[in-house]
């Protein structure tokens, strides 16, 4: 006869009075977690007990009921009861809903108190975001749900935002395709196609991790810290219609500016409109550019102008800001660390002083019609202005003055200055577009506008290293005095030695802001700081320098004629310069290159995404890769897409010191040696080859 199955018997429910409760010493939570008693209290205030206390019946000494009833499993609920009874919006005798254990159980009240918290499993994450979108369609606010479940309301927005994710990717979380990290990434952006469309992308790659992820969100968007979006304003942005895409999950710097066209035409409509305010001046012309590009200058004549100096009272202001500036920073020489009030003190003293200093320039009425100015955004985003520049067709002319009295000005030959005629000032925006570039499997040569870039950069930084090595420059330039000399090229004139300054009509946008710019500008201004405007006095100032001095000054001054740029050269005898030309000049930069010791790695030229990866094929790509890091390393790229592709190769490039043709020796070595050859730990999204990647799959 088969066994009858034992029937099972839940405990009772019934309704105890508050004040027949005691907690039980057997209840196994000790440690505070979870919300507070007092918000626990208040959420039973609105919304009831939504779970029944688990009680026992004490005992006396003879094993009767006495009435009172312990709480093993439910303590942090008694005691929100128990402070709202004590706040008095609770009656000591209110009946609370409990489940009564049989005292004769063999369960301990231990092991009801354990289970009833272990046992307990939390919400899924999913479950929770949609919980929260839920409430926010049925019109609660972001606010109100943060005060309902005692949440900051920033927790709210991210809970909301991953909800909003595409179904497609919440259902892979579900099933734990993915991770909450990986999930996150996917809320930078709202376009759910875009979502997709990049988790798709991301099946083909070895590397999902959630920084890949929010890169490829936002690759085609400019970040807030960039200097147009500084100066336009993300407010006024947004005001524009424009998105801008945040991460409520990291420090984002501010987020991401989608629109770039709407960003570049504000920022241009600003520029135009400040250029409008500064016509009135009176500037013959205004050349107005979001980047102007370097060496834009050094053609031109700078007029000299005056600072205007400073009233009495901002004077007495200067002298009283500089002396608490002494006495601040003389007091707390010796501290670690500044007080918070005494650095932003000293902190706005020096912004009102900069202020002081940076003064507007008065000009000469008189040469201002025939001036210009450059107006443009700062690497910190504010606006730049660059008054006072003559160009060589705007240079005064004699004209005859057969009245010319000697009050007037003019020349003692009868001639007076032509002076300019009135007229609007002339405002041009100028504006550059990146070249296409086209795909295919074959290794083509690279473009000539990315050509002429790179040569760019290394006759900038060769600049540099001559004006460095005085002993180079007085050879190359005693070279070309010998070439004129022996070859009877030079003119007939008193002494037509010259150094023609040559201008990068083909220049990368970050030009003027490498290592070898800088260096070139500062020198420049050193130079023009100390030297005498006078004809005359300057040739008594050059008579009293010093061999060593005058070294460097010659050697700063033939720098300016060194010309490596490429150039698509004339092959039918033009009046350009001819291919053979090209490949001499090439060839005597290679040579100088050598003497000075020219290092374009030293020089911080590194490939990136902007200024080589992305403008070439991906066989191009791939060559760099291999040429640096060896055919394993390449081989392990060749599947991914070019914009990925580009963006692995400029992390493994980055140290390597792999330089491109143009900036290479003539013998094809890069002047730092490469790592070729030697086989570095490479992440594990390129190590891991398929069938450890399937054995993964199958633990």
């Amino acid at each position: 006869m088969a066994n009858a199955i034992r029937k099972i018997t839940l405990s009772a429910t019934r309704d105890v009075p508050i004040n027949k409760l005691v907690l039980s010493q057997s209840n196994v939570r000790r440690t505070k977690a979870g919300i507070s008693i007092e918000d626990l209290a208040e959420d039973i205030a609105r919304r009831g007990l939504l779970q029944s206390l688990n009680v026992r019946p004490v005992l006396d000494a003879t094993g009767a009921e006495t009435g009172m009833f312990e709480i093993p499993a439910g303590g942090r609920r008694y005691r929100a009861l128990e402070l709202l009874v004590k706040q008095k919006r609770l009656s000591k005798t209110a009946p609370v809903p409990c489940i009564v254990r049989d005292p004769a159980v063999e369960v301990s009240a231990e092991e009801d108190s354990l289970a009833e918290n272990v046992q307990r499993v939390a919400l899924h994450p999913l479950d929770q975001f949609r919980a929260f979108k839920a409430l926010c369609d049925q019109g609660a606010g972001e606010e109100e749900i943060a005060a309902r479940f005692f949440v900051p309301p920033a927790v709210v927005k991210q809970r909301l935002r991953l909800a909003s994710v595409s179904e497609k990717l919440l259902g892979v979380y579900a099933d734990d395709g993915m991770t909450l990290e990986q999930l996150m990434a996917f809320t930078v952006t709202t376009d759910q196609a875009r979502q997709e469309q990049v988790w798709e992308a991301l099946q083909q790659s070895y590397n999902k991790e959630p920084y890949l992820i929010r890169r490829q969100l936002t690759e085609s968007a400019v970040r807030a810290s960039d200097r147009r979006a500084r100066f336009v304003g993300v407010e006024a942005y947004e005001a524009a219609g424009g998105l801008v895409l945040r991460d409520l999950f990291e420090d984002d710097g501010g987020g991401w500016l989608r629109d770039v066209a709407l960003l570049d035409r504000l920022a241009t409509e600003k520029l135009a409109a400040e250029a409008e305010r500064i016509a009135t001046e009176g500037w013959k012309w205004i050349e107005v550019a979001v980047d102007i590009r370097y060496g834009h200058v050094h053609h031109l004549r700078r007029l000299n102008g005056m600072q205007t100096e400073l009233t009495a009272a901002e004077q007495a202001t200067f002298d009283a800001l500089t002396a608490e500036q002494a006495k601040l920073e003389s007091e707390y020489q010796d501290a670690d660390e500044l007080p918070d009030e005494v650095d932003a003190r000293l902190g706005k003293i020096e912004t009102t002083l900069a202020a002081f200093e940076n003064r507007p320039v008065r000009y000469d009425p008189a040469d201002i019609p025939r001036a210009g100015a450059f107006v443009s955004i700062d690497p910190d985003g504010h606006l730049a202005v660059e008054r006072g520049y003559v160009r060589p067709a705007d240079e005064p002319t004699p004209v005859a003055n057969e009245g010319a009295s000697g009050d007037e000005p003019g020349h003692s030959d009868g001639t007076a200055l032509a002076a300019p005629a009135a007229q609007r000032t002339v405002i041009t925006v100028s504006g550059e577009k990146p070249d296409d570039d086209s795909e295919d499997d074959a290794i083509k040569p690279l473009p000539e506008r990315l050509v002429g870039e790179l040569t760019a950069q290394r006759t900038l930084a060769l600049r540099d290293a001559v004006a460095n090595s005085p002993h180079v420059a007085m050879t190359a330039l005693l070279h070309k005095l010998c070439l004129d000399t022996f070859q009877h090229s030079a003119s007939g004139a008193c002494l037509e030695v010259s150094v023609r300054h040559v201008f990068f009509p083909v220049q990368a946008p970050d030009l003027k802001d490498s290592l070898s710019a800088k260096a070139v500008t500062e020198r420049q201004m050193a130079w023009e700081a100390e030297l005498p405007k006078d004809g005359d006095a300057l040739w008594d100032w050059l008579s009293d320098l010093d061999d060593d001095r005058r070294a460097t000054l010659l050697a700063h001054c033939v720098s300016f004629g060194v010309n490596a740029l490429y150039e698509k050269g004339d092959r039918y005898g033009g009046p350009g310069v001819s291919v053979h030309g090209v490949q001499q000049r090439l060839a005597q930069a290679d040579r100088l290159a050598r003497a000075v010791g020219l290092d374009m790695v030293a020089a911080g030229w590194r490939p990136t995404v902007d200024n080589y990866l992305s403008r070439v094929t991906k066989p191009r790509i791939l060559e760099a890769v291999r040429e640096a890091k060896g055919d394993h390393t390449a081989q392990l790229l060749d599947h991914l897409k070019k914009g990925e592709m580009a963006q692995e190769a400029e992390r493994l490039l980055g140290d390597t010191g792999w330089l491109p043709e143009p900036l290479r020796l003539a013998d094809g070595a890069s002047s730092s040696d490469l790592s070729a050859g030697v086989v570095e730990t490479l992440p594990a999204f390129l190590t891991d080859d398929e069938d450890t990647q399937s054995q993964q799959a199958a633990e």
